[in-house]
């Protein structure tokens, strides 16, 4: 679909109610903004919800906590190991 659309002087654009079906937006949609030479193009981006990014990240700490076990270490072991990490990326600049 193709639709001519005028940027306002606030650099305000209005996409065309036939472009918005088809890509199902509404109100509060959420986009990212692409650029290139002399294009820009929207995508319609779906912003997990706060319930959503909850289990996933406990999602990811379980697995984490799964990896440290396997591996022996301890909650009391992480400083040290952040530590020795940052040593060792500081020598390698």
């Amino acid at each position: 679909m193709v639709e001519t659309v005028r940027m306002s002087s606030k650099g305000q654009i209005v996409i065309p109610q036939k472009v918005r079906e088809e890509v199902n937006a509404d109100e509060g949609s959420v986009f990212v903004v692409l650029s290139s030479g002399d294009s820009i193009v929207l995508k319609k981006i779906e912003v997990p919800s706060k319930e959503e990014l909850i289990r996933n990240l406990q999602k990811i700490a379980a697995n984490g906590a799964k990896r440290a076990e396997k591996l022996g270490i301890k909650e009391s072991d992480v400083d040290d190991l952040v530590h020795a990490y940052r040593k060792s990326k500081i020598k390698n600049l």
